[in-house]
């Protein structure tokens, strides 16, 4: 396994419905099954956004079975949130109940000021746009940070 690359990350943003969970697709899909990925997020009043499901199925990464959930969610289905080496926050409300978190457990957190799609645009065309730049946006970082890719498909 590449040394840069952590044994588990989690993926957070306020809703879990665009930012984090098109971040979780693109990071299983750049290094396949080599790191535990998940993602969460501060709130649960959203079902997963369908602008971010086509932009991400652009480069063949299903999100229609993603199931919106929250971090204090998980910690209630008994997922241990300090087995995560990383916690990248891609808003400030997610990245300060990361640090909130963190105060009591020995996390690194990352914060990648992603842009939030959800407003942006007015016609479908112009909507996808913003959503396509937010996907390229979080896939730079993880270029960035997690170095070339090590999977391109599920067989791996």
């Amino acid at each position: 396994m590449d040394p840069k690359l952590p044994g588990a990350v989690l993926f957070c943003c306020d809703y879990n419905a665009v930012r984090s969970p098109m971040a979780e697709g693109l990071l299983k899909q750049h290094v396949g099954r080599s790191v535990y990925v998940q993602s969460a997020g501060v709130k649960n009043d959203l079902e997963i956004d369908g602008f971010a499901i086509a932009v991400c199925k652009e480069l063949g990464i299903e999100l229609g079975r993603h199931r919106v959930r929250t971090m204090d969610e998980m910690i209630d289905w008994g997922d241990d949130l300090e087995s995560y080496e990383l916690i990248v926050a891609l808003s400030p409300a997610s990245q300060r109940r990361a640090l909130e978190f963190t105060r009591f457990a020995a996390l690194e957190v990352e914060y990648w000021p992603i842009i939030d799609p959800t407003g942006l645009g007015h016609s479908r065309d112009d909507k996808l746009d913003a959503y396509r730049q937010a996907r390229d946006q979080i896939m730079t970082r993880i270029e960035r940070r997690f170095g070339p890719a090590t999977a391109i498909s599920d067989d791996s």
